[in-house]
């Protein structure tokens, strides 16, 4: 009797492990960007942080899933990438709204201090996922042209993935570009930070 309670006791535990060593793998990649996301939102200033490290982790994730549907791996990794996909569409609503916000004021300060009534009915500019000016890429003016520039892009690389599920190379291609897009995370910010000479405004 003993050695039954003893046995499900090491189960249980065993489990507990198990699950909690799943939600580190699952939550954890998020975790460094909660507290950016605060800071964003508590400065109302995002120019600190560079949106290309939220392009460059939507495309990896994006194909890191599609690598799953040709070569299956361990599920947390699988929802992982699915809640880095939610975290950084987050990221990206929170950072447009904040900029174009940003820039709205900067120009109403500048036709108040030119007294040029002309110019402030003018409508602010906005730029379009579906203008293709490869000049504003992914610095669009509203958060939808982000959504659906992730959905075409989705929807282009799941169509060719669907028809190359057959072919390993493809498949082993499509998970080597997953790993590096995700190596190569650091460089956007990097740039940034090259720009600004200062890392203020970086978690």
């Amino acid at each position: 009797m003993e050695e039954k309670g003893t046995e499900w006791l090491l189960f249980a535990v065993h489990r507990l492990v198990s699950w909690g060593a799943s939600a580190a793998m699952i939550f954890g990649g998020i975790v460094p960007y909660i507290p950016q996301y605060r800071d964003i939102r508590r400065t109302q200033n995002a120019d600190g942080f560079s949106v290309y490290v939220c392009l460059m982790l939507l495309v990896a994730n994006i194909l890191r899933i599609l690598f799953w549907f040709g070569r299956h791996f361990e599920s947390p990794l699988l929802w992982q990438s699915i809640i880095m996909i939610l975290t950084m569409l987050l990221m990206l609503k929170l950072c447009t709204e904040v900029r174009v916000a940003n820039d709205l004021n900067t120009k109403r300060r500048l036709f108040t201090a030119s007294g040029s009534k002309d110019e402030e009915l003018k409508a602010y500019p906005k730029r379009c996922f579906l203008d293709f000016d490869m000049n504003f890429f992914w610095h669009w003016s509203r958060f939808t042209d982000y959504v659906q520039c992730v959905l075409a892009f989705t929807a282009v690389t799941g169509y060719i993935t669907y028809l190359s599920l057959d072919s390993v190379l493809y498949v082993e291609t499509l998970g080597f570009l997953a790993v590096f897009t995700e190596a190569m995370l650091g460089v956007p910010q990097l740039y940034r930070n090259h720009q600004n000479y200062s890392t203020e405004g970086m978690s």
